[in-house]
């Protein structure tokens, strides 16, 4: 089977097991129609837990094509244990697990791991804003993807995959594998350059542009803005041009969405109870 899908718009074509994006070579894993025939026929044997997770997934928000992340991690079978200690249909790792506040007996229910897994799916979208680089953190964490994006000086899935443990590659292949058996890659890939696409901001008296990828979080009038960007050894205009008003909108509401380029975000989450510390002692220590 061989299918070729181009899109004027966002520089993708897909030809055979192969994604090329602008240029680079996204592979997915398999393509034949024994893989496709194996995807659906699990599908179609697990239907009412395959509908239960659809149900929850929408009622978050979230797309039905991470039905497939259930799919390949555990084909369903929740009383599954990796080599690792992954447990149940969404192969949680016990401190995955009691980060949400699942415990480790509860991987294997249905209903609350089901619960834990989209709830954790939805923050990672938040601070990845593609399901590619989603589903890839999913697998290897976040620090993983923190050091992959540093060393590739990219926040494009595409460029910092090479610094990935294989096995992660491996399993963003064939979730895109999964999601070609469903009919779903298109609407994967768009979301991946959709993400790509820069964004354009502008401020009173200027205009001032920034080509990064931007994840958001949410900050309030504690934060001194001097010291995030001291914190993060960047320039405070650097931070003004990614979040045009924001001074104005910590005094009037109090609080504020904070975009920073995805591959900073990771180093203020860390820090950001140490940042806001600092901020209250600095403030404190200019009154009067």
């Amino acid at each position: 089977m061989k299918t070729i899908v181009r899109n004027i718009f966002t520089g993708v074509m897909l030809v055979g097991t192969g994604i090329f994006v602008n240029g680079q070579f996204l592979t997915a894993s398999d393509t034949s129609e024994s893989s496709v025939k194996k995807y659906k026929g699990i599908i179609n044997s697990n239907k009412d837990l395959v509908e239960f997770i659809e149900q929850l997934l929408l009622q978050k928000g979230l797309p039905k094509h991470l039905r497939n992340l259930a799919l390949i991690e555990s084909h369903f079978n929740r009383n599954i244990t990796s080599g690792a200690g992954a447990v149940g249909i969404w192969q949680l790792m016990t401190a995955h697990a009691n980060q949400y506040g699942l415990t480790e007996q509860n991987r294997t229910d249905v209903y609350k791991s089901t619960k834990t897994a989209v709830i954790s799916l939805g923050n990672l979208y938040k601070k990845y804003n593609n399901w590619v680089t989603v589903v890839a953190a999913y697998n290897c964490g976040e620090g993983n993807i923190a050091k992959a994006m540093q060393a590739a000086g990219s926040s494009q899935y595409h460029e910092f995959s090479k610094y990935l443990p294989e096995e992660t590659i491996n399993h963003v292949k064939k979730y895109l594998n999964a999601c070609y058996a469903t009919g779903e890659l298109q609407s994967v890939l768009s979301n991946y350059n959709t993400s790509r696409i820069n964004k354009v901001f502008f401020e009173e008296g200027g205009r001032n542009v920034t080509n990064e990828a931007l994840s958001e979080t949410d900050i309030n009038a504690g934060f001194n803005l001097k010291v995030v960007a001291d914190e993060l050894d960047v320039e405070v205009d650097k931070i003004l041009t990614w979040n045009p008003g924001i001074v104005e909108e910590l005094q009037k509401k109090g609080e504020s969405t904070f975009y920073l380029p995805t591959d900073l975000m990771p180093d203020f989450l860390l820090k950001k109870n140490k940042i806001l510390s600092r901020s209250i002692k600095e403030g404190a220590a200019q009154l009067p």
